[in-house]
């Protein structure tokens, strides 16, 4: 094996500590899903978590996130395996209007080789 220096490194559990990734792992095995699972900030903070005013309108962070698990099952279910899905998911950003959002669904190894799930938007890589 070839040696080299090792300049620095950033681990899944640091990510998360950091707040960069949010464990969603309860939900998502709730929704079925085995693996360790997270969701980027930037996906969490712009479209999980609902925006201001839909208060009335039976939003929650937990109903969407339930939303998106439910479009990755069925998702899911149409593909043959697969470690990389792009699926397009709509979430109500104001009474009245959604928006179609790309996401992607990436399982690959965690820290210690174990199988996660990251679920982010393009570019949040």
């Amino acid at each position: 094996m070839d040696e080299f220096n090792l300049i620095y490194s950033y681990s899944r559990a640091q990510a998360i500590e950091d707040g960069v990734l949010i464990d969603v792992t309860t939900q998502a095995k709730e929704a079925g899903f085995k693996f360790h699972t997270v969701v980027t900030d930037n996906l969490f903070h712009s479209y999980i978590q609902p925006p201001a005013g839909l208060e009335g309108e039976g939003q929650s962070s937990s109903g969407r996130l339930h939303d998106l698990f439910m479009v990755l099952r069925t998702a899911i279910l149409g593909k043959s395996a697969t470690d990389y899905l792009e699926l397009d998911v709509l979430f109500l950003m104001a009474p009245g209007r959604h928006e179609r959002v790309r996401t992607i669904a990436v399982v690959g190894p965690g820290d210690h080789g174990e199988p996660v799930m990251t679920i982010m938007l393009p570019g949040d890589d």
